[in-house]
């Protein structure tokens, strides 16, 4: 699991049947625990905003997490972050 930020959302019309009515957002994992991404797009079934920080669990957490164990998540936000001031 990472912490991020959230910076931007997505709309995708056309999209596998499982993901239907799920919100997707652009997330960018704070400094200390950036990997070889910048950005990346997370699944959010918890109501996150842009500019929230938020806990996002990848690979088949994030499908477990979200309860969509059949769906093609690779990431999902899982949880808002009430005080990011240690993070950057």
């Amino acid at each position: 699991m990472i912490a991020a930020k959230v910076v931007g959302s997505i709309v995708s019309t056309r999209k596998s049947e499982n993901l239907i009515g799920n919100k997707f957002m652009i997330v960018e994992p704070v400094e200390r625990m950036k990997g070889h991404t910048n950005q990346f797009v997370a699944i959010d079934n918890i109501g996150a905003g842009i500019g929230e920080y938020v806990l996002v669990a990848q690979g088949s957490a994030a499908r477990i997490g979200c309860g969509l164990a059949s769906a093609p998540i690779d990431a999902a936000i899982v949880g808002i972050i009430d005080d990011p001031s240690g993070l950057e």
